[in-house]
């Protein structure tokens, strides 16, 4: 035999062996003599269940495990765990139920769910009265009778000439000086209270808004709000506008220029008239003194050639346009330009709003700015901020508790940030929601946590902490980065 087949001969032989070894640990183990010789040790049942308990048969009667204790009956439904190869099982396996939470930890909806309704509900509908009025509607949906703090923000520039029994009003003292009626309730189960407010405005025909909330009873958390605006008697045009100029209006502008096209149309026309009058030709052309008319023919010295003139003639003088027409030309295309640029340069200014900050090319949508109880959309949300209560904070810092409602008005879940919720002071700096305080003021809830459900609506307060003793003159709130977001005067 060949060296070359001894040796693949003597490696196949080696490469089984080693198989046959690897193959030796999978085979099933033999149960020992001494396992199968020791004594079963059955555990001993309660006394309650003994003499009721039938007698296990022998079909139905729990294996011996390797230690001859026999293992417990398994829950109906309990999955045994799987033991290692070669390993036998020991213990007993204990059913544990998903759908059970641990201890200690509450379950959570799934994200994107809308949230369960309040059990307390505020509607807010204007008067149809000549003064400010508002009629608010708490509605108790509980089975047990709640406590409730009502409040109703009052416009800076308004007083209250009457409220339902129970109110109190108040005054915050300032230039813009604001107020709020406060009533503490108790609403019967399965009820409908109804609070009636009516207003004085020092700036009569205009619109007033007026939001109101209610809270829980220590008046912190709020339950739901709701605001509504009081339009004034319609107000003729011409008073409300202001008078615009005659040289600003697009009408007599384009009049204007229309008239002056024409005006110089009809120059250019008469002026090329006059031109060709003057052109044309009066009769014979005279000729100089001294030079025969005609200096060809037969008798002409040189034969019968081309004639030619014995000498040049008399050149014509270039005509030109009258001065009067340049200079009429040059007025009225002169006043166009100058009309048109006027005209574009006033409804640029006119449009720019000195109020707005500026924005970024790359947002999302316009930023809109409004007041207390209006809502504002943006790209995906719509924010109304119902009321501002600043407080001060332990040591320097000074709070602020916004009561926001947010709406998501697309038809998928939307997440926001608490980073992007800004609170801007005088000077323009800003801070950002303070995330452990306005965790703190939702009961340990993390509102930024999970997104918005589509078409739902939240009602919850933000916290802004700031050092010092200012107070933020606008709040930004914005769904996302590269959207613009909306600001509210605070005032």
């Amino acid at each position: 035999m060949p060296a070359s087949r001894r040796h693949h001969r003597a490696l196949a032989v080696f490469v089984h062996g080693l198989g046959i070894l690897a193959a030796v640990p999978a085979l099933p183990t033999a149960t020992s003599p001494r396992a199968e010789a020791a004594p079963a040790v059955v555990a001993p049942a309660p006394p309650a269940a003994a003499p009721t308990s039938p007698a296990p048969s022998a079909s139905t009667s729990p294996a011996p495990g390797p230690t001859g204790v026999l293992a417990p009956a398994a829950a109906p439904g309990a999955r045994k765990a799987p033991a290692a190869p070669g390993v036998a099982a020991t213990g007993a396996v204990i059913p544990v139920t998903p759908a059970v939470p641990a201890p200690g930890m509450g379950a959570t909806a799934a994200p994107g769910a809308p949230r369960p309704a309040p059990p307390v509900t505020v509607s807010v509908t204007a008067a149809g009265t000549p003064a400010p009025g508002y009629r608010i509607r708490v509605h108790n949906d509980a089975t047990t009778p709640i406590e409730t703090t009502v409040r109703q923000e009052l416009p800076a520039g308004s007083s209250t000439t009457a409220v339902s029994a129970g109110g109190r009003a108040t005054r915050v003292p300032g230039p813009n000086s604001t107020g709020e009626v406060t009533w503490q309730l108790r609403l019967p189960a399965r009820s409908t209270t109804t609070l009636d407010t009516a207003l004085a405005v020092t700036a009569p025909g205009r619109a007033v808004t007026a939001p109101a909330c209610a809270f829980t009873g220590d008046g912190n958390r709020p339950y739901d709000c709701a605001t509504a605006t009081w339009q004034g008697a319609g107000v003729p045009a011409a008073e409300v506008e202001e008078a615009t100029p005659a040289w600003r209006r697009p009408s007599i502008l384009a009049a204007t220029l229309v008239v002056l096209l024409m005006l110089s149309a009809a120059g250019a026309w008469a002026w090329r008239r006059a031109r060709r009058r003057r052109a044309e030709p009066t009769g014979a052309v005279p000729t100089a003194a001294g030079v025969p008319p005609y200096a060809g023919g037969p008798d002409a010295p040189g034969g019968t050639g081309r004639p030619r003139p014995a000498a040049p003639g008399a050149t014509g003088r270039r005509r030109r346009p009258p001065v009067w027409a340049i200079v009429g030309v040059a007025v009225v295309v002169l006043a166009a330009v100058v009309s048109t640029a006027v005209f574009t340069a006033t409804r640029q200014v006119s449009a720019i709003d000195t109020a707005k900050q500026p924005t970024s090319g790359a947002w999302v949508g316009r930023s809109t700015t409004g007041t207390v109880g209006v809502p504002l959309r943006e790209r995906a949300f719509e924010f109304t901020v119902y009321r501002v209560d600043c407080t001060n904070a332990p040591g320097s810092a000074r709070r602020c508790q916004a009561t926001v409602g947010v709406r998501n008005v697309t038809p998928e879940q939307q997440t926001w940030h608490g980073e992007l919720q800004r609170a801007y002071l005088r000077g323009g700096n800003w801070v950002t929601a303070d995330a452990d305080a306005t965790r703190l003021a939702n009961l340990g809830r993390d509102v930024f946590a999970q997104p918005v459900a589509a078409n739902s609506r939240l009602v919850l307060p933000l916290v802004f902490t700031m050092n010092g003793a200012q107070k933020p003159e606008q709040l930004e709130l914005r769904s996302g980065v590269f959207s613009a977001g909306v600001r509210v005067d605070v005032p």
